[in-house]
């Protein structure tokens, strides 16, 4: 195999690290966040947070259609030649269920925010409005029950989230520790073995 298929492009490596660092904030900050709007301790700071957690799952949204495109027009490097038939179905399917989280839960978000009865703008960064999706016509029951379902939805999104990243944590360590290959160094090529 060529240099070019066992390692990842800079391009697909910036964008795996920019996102991934993302989501563990969109956790971290939707967890607290949920709690401390309503306590008047913490509610000032929950609503700013709320406002950079929205542009943030704003920007993950728009880097993971990028980072799509970016997968779909260029190759990954292949799974090691050893792994087992389960460990790479596994592998598979845990890929194509970060890219459905990746995309959907910014995009429950967003419908969560465009139905909120409180109506608040979205501000992308401070720099502009971001616009909700189009429920300004629908009656006030309909937009609380959109709200409420895409918000549960939402919540539970995070939650897989969480059980992926802890899986894709320990299976990339896995293979640096225990099979001694080369998956981990691909996307942290100061970790790559020598050949």
């Amino acid at each position: 195999m060529s240099d070019v298929t066992e390692r990842y492009t800079a391009v697909a490596i910036a964008l795996h690290w920019l996102i991934a660092i993302a989501i563990i904030l969109q956790l971290a900050s939707g967890l607290w966040m949920t709690d401390a709007i309503d306590e008047p301790a913490t509610q000032n700071l929950a609503f700013q947070v709320y406002q950079w957690h929205k542009s943030l799952g704003l920007t993950v949204l728009i880097l993971s259609l990028l980072r799509l495109l970016w997968r779909l027009t260029h190759h990954a490097p292949g799974l090691p030649g050893g792994m087992a038939a389960w460990e790479r179905l596994a592998a598979k399917l845990t890929h194509v269920l970060f890219y459905v989280l990746m995309i959907g839960l910014p995009l429950t978000g967003w419908v969560v925010v465009s139905a909120s009865k409180f109506g608040l703008p979205t501000l992308y960064w401070g720099l502009f409005e971001w616009p909700h999706l189009p429920f300004a016509d629908m009656a006030p029951d309909a937009k609380a029950g959109l709200e409420g379902t895409f918000g549960e939805v939402h919540e539970m999104l995070a939650y897989v989230t969480i059980a992926l990243l802890v899986l894709h944590i320990g299976a990339a360590l896995k293979h640096h520790i225990i099979n001694h290959d080369d998956v981990l160094g691909r996307m942290l090529p100061f970790l790559r073995r020598s050949a």
